[in-house]
């Protein structure tokens, strides 16, 4: 092997070999201890973060509607994958903001990007929600109320 191929097999599985439970403090033993922790910070988003309260309303108004307007199983689909990905990208903006926060507790410029940066991130999911809202919900909300 040569050292440039073992250089680069070292860089594919460095990480591989790091064992978390060396570092973490909260490593949980079991799968229900996990769910607890999930649901734990989704509690937090919803008691914090009044941007997941509002989402919480829009998202139950769209299903509300996508049931009422009887759209198909594969627009239905796409609906819950896109909402999805919105409450995702807010959730790993608050992640980002909380780990920022506690490495930088002063302001410092590359701490404001990460924060805008992921802030962005919910941004751009947001904005192609609603593309694909109005693509999906649209039509049938039209044609039900006789346009």
């Amino acid at each position: 092997m040569t050292s440039k191929t073992k250089r680069v097999l070292d860089a594919l599985t460095s990480t591989m070999k790091i064992n978390p439970d060396e570092y973490g403090l909260n490593v949980s033993p079991n799968r229900v201890e996990s769910l607890g922790y999930a649901l734990a910070g989704w509690l937090y988003m919803l008691r914090y973060q009044k941007n997941t309260r509002i989402m919480s309303v829009a998202s139950v108004i769209i299903f509300l509607l996508a049931l009422w307007l009887q759209i198909d199983f594969t627009s239905l689909a796409i609906l819950v994958l896109t909402i999805t990905g919105v409450w995702m990208a807010e959730f790993l903006n608050a992640a980002v903001e909380a780990v920022v926060n506690l490495a930088s507790p002063g302001f410092h410029p590359m701490a404001k990007v990460a924060k805008d940066v992921a802030a962005a991130a919910v941004l751009l999911g947001a904005v192609a929600s609603i593309i694909v809202g109005l693509l999906l919900l649209g039509p049938p909300l039209l044609h039900k109320l006789g346009y």
